[in-house]
C-alpha cells in the first residue's frame, strides 16, 4: 500500500514534470537501530516513481561511507536533495529523520524549489545571503505533528540553496533524542544556528536572516 494518496500523487506527477531541472534524492539508510529507514525509503521510492524529473538513490550508510562523508552525512534515515543534471548540484540541504506528518510538505517544496532552481527569498534576503563570509550551519528541529515547522524548515533550506555558506539540516527530534537533549529542544520548531544561536517558532524571514547574519558574525 503507498503511502501517498491518489489524489496528492496526481498533482505531484503534474507538478514534477513541469520543473526545469531533474532532482536527486539521496537516501542513507542502515539496516540496523534504524527505526524510520524502511517508511523514509518508501516516500523517497514513491515520490521518485511519479516523474522522470525525480530520481531516488538508496545508500547504505556503512557501505558507503566515503560518499556519506563527503555529503557530510553523520545519522540516518537522511535525505540529500541535489539538482541532478550535469554534475550533481548540492545545495547542503538535509533531513534527518523521516519527513512524515507536516514535514511532508516541506521535502515537496525543497523537491520543487530545486526543480525551480529558485529559493524564493525576497531580494534583499538574496543580497545579504551573497555577502556572507563565514560558513552557517542551521538546524531546525522538528516533530510530524507541528504544523508550524515546515514553513521553519523550508525557509531554513532555501537559505541554503541561495549561499554556499548556508548548510541547513531538519532534525526529527524524536528520532534523534540525544540531539533533541543537548540543544535543549522543549518545543518545536527549534532552530540552532551555529550551535550557540537560537530561535524559537516559525518567525518571519527579515527576523531569521537577522539570526542567520548575525551567527556568521560571530565565526
Amino acid at each position: 500500500m503507498g503511502l501517498i494518496a491518489e489524489q496528492d500523487r496526481t498533482y505531484l506527477r503534474e507538478e514534477f514534470d513541469k520543473m526545469e531541472h531533474p532532482v536527486r534524492l539521496v537516501l542513507f539508510t542502515r539496516e540496523e537501530e534504524c527505526q524510520f529507514c524502511d517508511e523514509t525509503r518508501q516516500i523517497v521510492e514513491e515520490l521518485a516513481s511519479l516523474s522522470d524529473n525525480v530520481e531516488a538513490e538508496v545508500l547504505d550508510v556503512q557501505a558507503e561511507a566515503d560518499r556519506a562523508r563527503a555529503l557530510g552525512v553523520d545519522k540516518v534515515p537522511a535525505i540529500a536533495i541535489l539538482r541532478a543534471d550535469g554534475e550533481p548540484a548540492d545545495y547542503g540541504i538535509r533531513y534527518y529523520g523521516i519527513p512524515s506528518g507536516y514535514e511532508f510538505s516541506s521535502l515537496v517544496e525543497d523537491i520543487f524549489m530545486v526543480g525551480r532552481g529558485d529559493s524564493g527569498l525576497q531580494t534583499a534576503t538574496r543580497e545579504a545571503l551573497a555577502g556572507l563570509k563565514a560558513p552557517v550551519h542551521i538546524q531546525v528541529f522538528v516533530t510530524p505533528t507541528c504544523p508550524y515547522c515546515p514553513r521553519a524548515v523550508h525557509m531554513a533550506h532555501q537559505m541554503a540553496f541561495e549561499s554556499p555558506l548556508v548548510h541547513a539540516d531538519m532534525v526529527e527530534a524524536m528520532e534523534f533524542p540525544d540531539l533533541a537533549v543537548k540543544y535543549e529542544v522543549m518545543g518545536v520548531p527549534r532552530i540552532v544556528i551555529n550551535e550557540e544561536t537560537h530561535v524559537e517558532g516559525a518567525v518571519p524571514e527579515p527576523v531569521m536572516l537577522q539570526a542567520v547574519l548575525e551567527a556568521a558574525e560571530q565565526v
